[in-house]
């Protein structure tokens, strides 16, 4: 009796093994639950099933009981669903009880063509997911297993779809294509997880991208994949539409990048923009910018084509709140010699905080102290400036080239205008100076090279930089290097400056031998008109950027002016001078044919006692009212006018003094000018016309045997206050 029990216990295990061998592999086949399927389906409308054999089966994974059939035909409103197998979950204790309950659904489908699936998008209501299927997805193929997961009751509790996209193209704004796409994708109520991201974002290769997705409430993303860029100028303009708003990146025309990205999206239940983050970092390995307009100025005295970098490790990041940007590598104007560059900035709120440290190795002229930087010698330029809409902090700005130093501290400028400074250092071959704004602006030093000075200041200025300046000001150099070669020495000024020009000065400097510079300044007290003297006992290195006193030397000088905010009227007057090698005046003298008189503009050149010119300026107009030169060997009258465009005209009289000496002897009463008429006969001079814009003067001339009572007077005036 023993001996058959346990045989009877061992075939019951055989029997068990061999059942459950059989419905973990190949399954029992029935139809006995094909009615119950077909109708749990068909309740959900325009749905049709049907079904041949099915399987009872078991998985041991799950520890539960399924049905099993393969290729059933679905219908879902007239539309085939390709459904390559059928999975149904049961609750084993429902099926005792002849009352069955679904727990879970799988449905495995065949590998489906773009196209394929483009036709099941005729069952989903209209949407941006069925326009983006229908017009923007242009290949690909799908397979899929979808899970669903049901309740007691039958209701659709959660679901699972996993599965992998093949070879996707999309097609997205601007004729943008995203193609060779080939990834895996996992979703299920509140969340979706998109992994193993392969693709080609015209020239933008994407490795090993992953997005995930939360739409539990609302929608957060994240995603993190790496970006290999390769983009030529063809390429870029198809994305110069993203960027048209940023100048400086619509100049660029290649780039080569491995960069790493991590974006993270947060949007509220209506898909508003709550939050975002976006980080990158990798290598810029090669970028070129091409300048339409290329870059030159005062200062950068050659033209800039082309900007390059390369090797360029870079960070940034950037969300709701700010922008941060840190890079370090090299780059290259005109792709010559490649130099260090380290950069960082962070954007936030219209503010801009930005640091630069960078190799400089083009040529750079700063006319104001005469520095001229050779092209191949290195400097090192290092910025920390901050800025809030116009408003501009320049914390320290330090130029280093060899033994020449720039150093500023601490400027600030408002509207683009000068509003404070600390301090200012300039250390140079010919410069060796400080300048400091405490309680006043100091300005001191052993050496200022002013040789370019005058051009700086006489240069057209849309707007006065320096109309925020205000205070007390004093200058000590001890040396100071003026145009021709001359040295003014021990230069102090004592002086007050409102809105960013001098009310008042007090100056006095040493050009040696007993040659002084003066000048003063003083304001109205009751109306905006100021008066500026001019004393110097040397013209050269003060009219030396004005081509009409080309050719003139020795000479003292007198200037006076009366000033206010729209004009001018202003008196230049200098005696015992001479004039050498000027072009005009010998040009002049030769059309003239006034008997070898052209030769004394030679060698030792001419002497004149005097020069005086009377013009008044107003609205960018100077007037020349009278200009008189009188000499031993010819004496000149003329007037005539400047235009802000530099368009010059004069005209005016020339006559030798030999013939104006005679003329004027015979007249009888000097003050009632009367020319007889026997002095009229012969040649006393000529008549002249000069006109034209810069380095373009036309002279004309007309030989005259009369000369006006007014040209006769001033010569006699003049040559009365001359002895």
């Amino acid at each position: 009796m023993k001996k058959i029990l346990i045989n009877l216990i061992i075939l019951t295990i055989l029997m068990l093994i061999l059942l459950i061998t059989i419905l973990s592999t190949i399954g029992i086949e029935t139809n006995k639950f094909n009615r119950l399927i077909v109708d749990k389906v068909s309740k959900t409308k325009n749905t049709n099933l049907e079904l041949e054999k099915i399987k009872f089966k078991i998985n041991f994974k799950e520890l539960s009981l399924f049905l099993e059939t393969q290729n059933p035909k679905i219908t879902y409103r007239d539309v085939v669903v390709p459904v390559q197998n059928i999975k149904v979950y049961v609750d084993f204790l429902s099926l005792i009880k002849s009352n069955p309950k679904f727990k879970k659904i799988s449905f495995k489908l065949e590998e489906l063509e773009i196209n394929e699936f483009k036709n099941l998008s005729k069952v989903i209501k209209p949407s941006n997911f069925k326009s983006l299927l229908n017009n923007k997805i242009k290949e690909g193929k799908l397979i899929t297993e979808i899970e669903i997961f049901l309740s007691d009751q039958g209701i659709l509790e959660n679901f699972i779809a996993k599965g992998t996209v093949k070879d996707l193209k999309i097609e997205l704004i601007n004729n943008l294509n995203f193609s060779n796409v080939n990834l895996g994708f996992f979703a299920d109520k509140n969340d979706i997880l998109i992994k193993n991201i392969f693709g080609n974002f015209e020239g933008i290769n994407i490795l090993d991208g992953d997005i995930q997705l939360n739409v539990e409430s609302g929608v957060k993303l994240n995603s993190n994949f790496n970006s290999k860029l390769n983009l030529d100028k063809k390429l870029l303009n198809k994305y110069s539409k993203f960027f048209q708003n940023v100048k400086f990146l619509n100049n660029l025309s290649s780039l080569n990048a491995d960069i790493n990205n991590n974006i993270t999206l947060t949007l509220d239940s209506t898909y508003k923009l709550e939050d975002y983050n976006y980080n990158l970092s990798g290598n810029v390995e090669k970028s070129k910018f091409e300048f339409s307009n290329p870059i030159q100025n005062n200062f950068i005295t050659e033209k800039i084509k082309s900007l390059y970098f390369t090797n360029i490790e870079i960070k940034k990041s950037f969300n709701s709140k700010n922008i941060n940007l840190l890079g370090k590598g090299k780059y290259s104007f005109n792709n010559l010699d490649f130099l260090k560059i380290n950069f960082e900035s962070n954007f936030r709120n219209n503010f801009l905080n930005l640091s630069l440290d960078l190799d400089y190795q083009n040529s750079l002229f700063i006319s104001f102290i005469n520095y001229q930087k050779q092209k191949n010698s290195i400097a090192n330029v290092s910025l920390s400036f901050q800025k809030k809409n116009d408003d501009i902090k320049i914390n320290k700005l330090k130029f280093e080239e060899k033994n020449n130093l720039i150093e500023i501290d601490n400027l600030i400028l408002k509207d683009n205008k000068f509003s404070s400074i600390k301090t200012i250092k300039v250390k140079t071959i010919e410069n060796d100076f400080l300048i400091q704004n405490k309680k006043k602006i100091f300005i001191k030093g052993s050496k200022f090279d002013a040789t370019n000075l005058g051009k700086f200041l006489s240069a057209k200025r849309v707007d006065n930089r320096l109309s925020n300046l205000n205070g007390n000001i004093e200058i000590d150099f001890k040396n100071i290097k003026v145009p021709m070669s001359e040295k003014l020495e021990n230069f102090k000024l004592i002086g007050k400056i409102k809105q960013g020009q001098f009310i008042k000065i007090s100056s006095k400097g040493d050009f040696g031998g007993n040659n002084y510079l003066d000048i003063s300044m003083k304001k109205d007290k009751n109306t905006d008109r100021k008066y500026l003297e001019i004393y110097s006992d040397l013209t050269r290195p003060l009219l030396t950027e004005y081509k009409f006193f080309n050719g003139l030397s020795g000479g003292k000088l007198t200037f006076t002016s009366v000033m206010d905010k729209f004009s001018s009227n202003s008196k230049l007057k200098i005696e015992k001078f001479k004039v050498v090698n000027a072009p005009g005046l010998i040009k002049l003298l030769s059309l003239a044919d006034l008997g070898g008189l052209a030769d004394l503009a030679e060698g030792e050149g001419l002497s004149f006692d005097l020069l005086e010119i009377d013009m008044e300026k107003k609205e960018n107009i100077l007037k020349l009212n009278e200009i008189i030169a009188l000499g031993p060997s010819i004496s000149v009258l003329m007037e005539g006018y400047q235009d802000e465009n530099g368009l010059t005209s004069l005209k005016g009289t020339l006559v030798p003094a030999k013939t104006l000496n005679k003329m004027i002897s015979k007249i009888p009463v000097i003050g009632n000018i009367v020319i007889p008429k026997e002095v009229g006969e012969g040649l006393f001079g000529v008549s002249f016309k000069m006109k034209g814009p810069k380095n373009n003067i036309k002279t004309t001339i007309n030989p005259i045997r009369t000369l006006t009572p007014r040209f006769i007077q001033k010569i006699i005036d003049k040559n009365k206050e001359t002895k």
